[in-house]
């Protein structure tokens, strides 16, 4: 969510209070197994089911992160895409304590003579 958004709403104390403001949905991962909707989102928090699918849809990840900056609505992001946002202050992370992961993974390939090589060495 973009700072002055959250400025200048400062009624979204509880996450049920989202549903009181415009949802941006990535539809590019709407179609994709492992990947949190809105729908899954509030259903991990116990929210009783109410109607997410409203609001802004948007068929690119980094076209929903922008709207978001912009001060359109609220979304959903994967950390390794918001992470830089996050960083610079472009956005600010909601209820940090509700967590999603998803069953999905990144893993990084390399020859085992590589592995002493410190662009793939786990600082």
């Amino acid at each position: 969510m973009f700072p002055s958004f959250l400025n200048q709403h400062q009624d979204i104390k509880e996450p049920c209070e989202l549903l009181k403001h415009t949802l941006i949905h990535d539809l590019s991962m709407d179609i994709h197994a492992g990947f949190v909707s809105w729908d899954a989102w509030f259903e991990k928090i116990c929210v009783l089911k109410k109607e997410t699918i409203r609001g802004l849809k948007i068929n690119n990840s980094a076209a929903v992160l922008q709207s978001a900056v912009d001060g359109h609505g609220i979304a959903l992001a994967r950390n390794v895409m918001a992470q830089d946002d996050l960083n610079a202050g472009r956005l600010v992370r909601l209820f940090p304590e509700i967590k999603c992961p998803s069953p999905l993974a990144y893993f990084i390939v390399y020859r085992a003579e590589c592995s002493t090589m410190p662009k793939v060495s786990i600082p």
